[in-house]
């Protein structure tokens, strides 16, 4: 079965706002590396949902970036044979702030 992905809304907003960040403030170079950045963890995810570890239930799991402060939290949902990625956190954001989105749909 083939896997695919859903951004959750709010982690989609949080992908497009750190791009736009790193645009602004940064430069276009470092913007393109960040995306690309999160293109490859979402690809690497997807290509193998389970090999991360559970760090909270409900069966949430966490891809750290090299090279950039943040992680992506998600989830291998298989009954929809879907990673649903519900946070593109920066490391400095309080922990958790993202877990409310857990019980809505990606």
């Amino acid at each position: 079965m083939a896997v695919s992905h859903a951004f959750h809304p709010e982690a989609l907003y949080e992908y497009a706002e750190a791009a736009d960040y790193y645009l602004r403030e940064v430069s276009p170079r470092v913007a393109e590396k960040f995306v690309t950045a999160v293109e490859a963890a979402v690809a690497t995810v997807v290509a193998a949902p389970a090999r991360w570890s559970v760090v909270e239930e409900p069966e949430v799991r966490r891809f750290v970036f090299m090279g950039f402060p943040f992680v992506l939290y998600y989830r291998w949902e298989v009954p929809h044979g879907r990673v649903g990625i519900y946070a593109v956190m920066h490391c400095s954001r309080e922990p958790g702030y993202w877990r409310h989105r857990l019980g809505r749909d990606a």
